[in-house]
């Protein structure tokens, strides 16, 4: 590994990081197996963090944007290939999910790419969210963020309530769906 390395370091130095060198350093990367998505301001530091934590612990590889991305990674290229990549995905709603143009291109993304998809409703109830039409999307990637919005609410999620929850029971229950659903994946690709 470390000639491996040490080779790579070079070529990053001479600048030849490009086309099949560039695959080399992405099998360095760990696969991810859980797509987290969340919105930062009002999750990143309760449950999307305690969940990437336990997962973690699990063995798995869970993808969270503020601890899987480095400065100078591409926000949508790391995010749409982590989408890609994973089994399996988490969408963690709140009351303001729907303003945030990340939120939405990852759950109308992980929709689109047959991916399983567990919700979770963090005080706010499914049939209080919405996409927030703010005259920066097209018609068509409203129409695609509406249509993966609705699918999310008729999944079967967990809900929680921050101010009455029991934060460790959630995260259990969260990741025991996690576990479930990669398991049910695992044997659907066999």
């Amino acid at each position: 590994m470390q000639r491996l390395s040490t080779a790579i370091a070079k070529k990053i130095h001479r600048g030849h990081v490009l086309g099949h060198d560039s695959q080399i350093i992405q099998t360095l990367k760990p696969p991810c197996d859980v797509f987290i998505s969340h919105r930062g301001a009002e999750t990143k530091r309760s449950i999307a963090g305690l969940l990437h934590n336990f997962l973690s612990l699990l063995g798995l590889h869970p993808f969270l944007d503020s601890r899987s991305m480095k400065p100078g990674d591409k926000l949508f290229d790391e995010i749409d290939a982590a989408i890609y990549g994973c089994k399996v995905g988490v969408a963690v709603f709140s009351p303001r999910w729907g303003e945030s143009r990340f939120c939405l291109h990852e759950l109308a993304l992980l929709v689109e790419a047959k991916k399983r998809v567990i919700p979770i409703f963090c005080d706010v109830k499914p049939s209080q969210l919405q996409v927030v039409d703010d005259a920066k999307h097209s018609a068509s990637d409203l129409q695609r963020y509406r249509r993966a919005l609705e699918e999310a609410k008729n999944t079967v999620g967990l809900t929680f309530h921050s101010s009455e929850g029991d934060w460790s029971k959630l995260v259990r229950d969260a990741s025991d769906a996690v576990i479930h659903n990669l398991l049910e994946a695992e044997e659907e690709n066999h």
